[in-house]
């Protein structure tokens, strides 16, 4: 058994901004079955439960006090960082109530790599850590303060996203309490500025990202996000592991915010139902469903220039999500325009379930996408993805290529290059796929059989795990 100290920003179902706080709730309990004792450390947003027993003190944790809370919760043994001065405020996670980046963000999660670093030292009573696994960038400073504390716990960190590291001025060395004799190159300096991704991948023992083709893109400068050098430099330390999914929470058998379903023809009672919310009328061609942050890394600028393609073909496209605002008035706007185009901009869980089961086909034309897993929910609902040829969806999603298909082996489409252009090619092909019902509902079977859950990956992390506590 290896004890594990999980460390990140959000955790699922408490708190939520995207795919990473779905995996950080997902992971304990699938290493519990290899028998891995995973505990889970996160901020005491406002948002998150009270009412833990306090099994630690900090007297002053970047600029107050602060107690490390044990806290159960929807099967979760959490543990909370209440530090209110720095979690306790209205608006989100990472941003203030106009959309704003929090100013104080590098010590409000540098606080929560110290955190983590100060369990690994102390441990909790009879509890102690043989691996810390940070998640992005808020936990990145955890080897930093190992380091500092004098403790040789092994550090494991996966990068969800490398788009973001955490960045700021050198002038905030001393309030981040990071040893100035390591700003440089080898550690956490990054163009003359403190980072926080930086200092966990050069200070981790090994580096995981959710794909293997991921891993692969992230090597390269197109993908790498200006750490691709950095990732070159531990390349042998960089191992792609799959994201899953809760095949419990996204069962269409049982899922309670649907009809459930085994059957397509179960399925077909969802796209009516799904079509009268949306107030689309019945068409003949494919129901497509985006649920989505609202973005260009996401690929809607490149949706709204080749929707034309499946609407023109007798299909229907839904959309929910949220994001840039320019995008949101487009897809709006278009959407007063085109009555088989429907858009519902914000965020809800429960309606993106019934979107899962009432689509025919998921869209996620991203121009990068570390794991993804919508795409996952999709297959998991016999909901076929129509993706980009990158990262997770490339691992993910086999191509009904002619090959596949004679094979019988496909569960979707993918395109490339990732342009409005060859997504508007994908469109023409999923329809002409949609209109052959014997090539469709074959690959929907495909799709509802693949393994999109846990095991293979927890696995993974099993090994991964055991070896690293042992190397320590």
């Amino acid at each position: 058994m290896t004890r594990v100290l999980s460390v990140a920003s959000e955790c699922a179902p408490l708190v939520k901004t995207g795919g990473l706080a779905d995996v950080v709730g997902a992971l304990p309990g699938a290493m519990a079955g290899l028998g891995d004792e995973l505990r889970t450390l996160i901020p005491g947003y406002s948002a998150v439960p009270t009412g833990g027993k306090v099994v630690a003190r900090l007297a002053d944790l970047f600029g107050g006090p602060a107690t490390i809370e044990a806290l159960t919760h929807a099967g979760l043994d959490l543990l909370i960082l209440r530090a209110d001065h720095l979690f306790d405020r209205n608006g989100g996670l990472y941003v203030d109530a106009f959309g704003a980046d929090w100013p104080d963000n590098p010590q409000r999660f540098a606080a929560l790599s110290y955190a983590a670093a100060h369990i690994a030292a102390e441990g909790l009573g009879d509890w102690t850590p043989d691996v810390v696994h940070g998640h992005d960038w808020q936990a990145g400073f955890v080897p930093e303060y190992l380091s500092a504390m004098g403790c040789d716990t092994p550090f494991v960190l996966t990068v969800h996203n490398v788009a973001f590291h955490g960045n700021t001025g050198a002038e905030a060395l001393e309030t981040l309490r990071l040893d100035p004799a390591r700003f440089h190159a080898h550690h956490y300096e990054f163009w003359g500025q403190i980072s926080a991704l930086k200092a966990g991948l050069m200070g981790a023992a090994q580096i995981t990202t959710v794909s293997q083709t991921y891993a692969e893109e992230l090597m390269t400068p197109h993908f790498g996000m200006g750490m691709d050098g950095v990732l070159r430099h531990r390349r042998r330390d960089l191992t792609g592991i799959v994201n899953g999914i809760d095949t419990d929470v996204w069962n269409p058998a049982t899922d309670p915010l649907i009809s459930p379903y085994t059957t397509l023809k179960g399925k077909a009672a969802n796209k009516a139902a799904l079509q009268a919310e949306f107030e689309l009328p019945k068409a003949p061609g494919p129901l497509c469903v985006l649920v989505s942050r609202l973005t260009d890394q996401k690929g809607i600028d490149l949706l709204l220039d080749a929707l034309h393609v499946v609407l023109e073909r007798g299909g229907q496209v839904a959309v929910l999500g949220s994001g840039d605002p320019s995008l949101e008035v487009a897809l709006l706007e278009r959407a007063d325009k085109e009555p088989n185009l429907a858009v519902k901009i914000g965020y809800d869980e429960a309606l993106s379930h019934r979107m899962m089961a009432g689509g025919d086909s998921i869209l996620v034309p991203s121009r990068f996408e570390p794991c993804g897993l919508t795409q996952l929910y999709g297959l998991r609902y016999g909901t076929l993805p129509l993706v980009a040829l990158t990262g997770g969806l490339a691992d993910t999603v086999i191509n009904a290529s002619p090959a596949a298909l004679a094979r019988n082996v496909a569960t979707g489409i993918q395109f490339s290059p990732i342009t409005a252009e060859a997504l508007a090619n994908a469109f023409g092909r999923l329809c002409d796929l949609y209109a052959d019902r014997k090539v469709w509902t074959a690959m929907q079977r495909n799709a509802m059989k693949q393994p999109v859950g846990w095991d293979t990956s927890a696995a993974a992390y099993h090994a991964l795990y055991e070896a690293t506590a042992g190397n320590a």
